[in-house]
């Protein structure tokens, strides 16, 4: 079974426990997500199962789209509110400071990111160090900020909306913001709301997964079954001929090849196309 598509992940469970629940549903064990959304966090996680599980990294699902709310006053050692240290009450803020600061951040970011994270140090989860009581050194790691816009401010709440580059650190973001506030502040909700191409409004649907691919097409003009059989490819049958990444299609597959210097590789190959099914 051969599968992509979006699911809106509930907040209060780990990607990986929900992937877990869509793993029974759907009653395979081949299935997997890209880019983990933290146990607080909801929103748009991309699926796929079967053969369609190798093509994450070559997915559009970057920038993305967060709609996040900041919570003034509250202080936490992961940024979130699952490990809330102190909360007191801080003055509420002009409105128009809070425009600039998120002005501030449009562009690229260079910043720490967050203890409690996937990130790996030394072979190691940064969160599970941190949560050992291990001493961490992070380095810092470079984003960049689209776009980030305020939605509402009700005190001690402040909600934005921010398109970023892959991997950025919501959290960190949120602790910026309070930084350049002069106040604490943690996030008190996170959701996704888009991957590149894929939204949350998708709903859990099969998708198409060569209208989410990021190579281009290419269209070859010699014997097919050459490109199912995986045999060696002469790019003057191409109608692009320049290095790069392709997506190639035959009558029931579709392939992803690399042009370099070196000739035509195969990235993939023999991926059946999509069969409209119903989840």
């Amino acid at each position: 079974m051969n599968l992509l598509f979006v699911v809106d992940k509930p907040i209060h469970l780990s990607s990986n426990r929900f992937l877990g629940q869509l793993k029974r549903k759907y009653g395979t064990k081949k299935m997997g997500f890209s880019g983990t959304l933290d146990p607080f966090a909801s929103g748009c996680l991309i699926v796929a199962a079967g053969q369609y599980t190798r093509l994450f990294q070559y997915l559009a699902k970057t920038p993305k789209t967060y709609r996040a709310t900041l919570w003034l006053g509250a202080d936490s050692s992961s940024l979130d509110i699952e490990n809330i240290r102190s909360i007191r009450d801080v003055p509420p803020v002009d409105p128009s400071r809070i425009l600039q600061v998120l002005a501030s951040l449009e562009g690229e970011l260079e910043y720490l990111p967050p203890k409690y994270s996937a990130k790996k140090i030394a072979g190691e989860r940064a969160y599970a160090l941190a949560r050992a009581g291990e001493s961490l050194e992070m380095r810092p790691i470079r984003s960049t900020v689209h776009s980030i816009r305020l939605l509402h401010y009700r005190h001690p709440f402040v909600t934005f909306e921010a398109t970023v580059s892959e991997g950025t650190y919501i959290r960190s973001l949120g602790a910026m913001i309070a930084e350049a506030l002069e106040r604490p502040g943690t996030l008190s909700a996170l959701r996704r709301l888009r991957e590149g191409t894929f939204s949350v409004t998708e709903g859990e649907r099969p998708l198409d997964p060569l209208d989410y691919l990021s190579p281009p097409r290419n269209a070859y003009s010699g014997d097919p079954a050459w490109i199912d059989l995986g045999k060696k490819l002469d790019r003057r049958f191409f109608a692009h001929q320049e290095n790069g990444l392709y997506v190639v299609e035959t009558e029931r597959f579709f392939a992803i090849l690399e042009f370099d210097d070196e000739g035509i590789k195969y990235r993939l190959n023999r991926i059946e196309k999509f069969l409209e099914t119903e989840p």
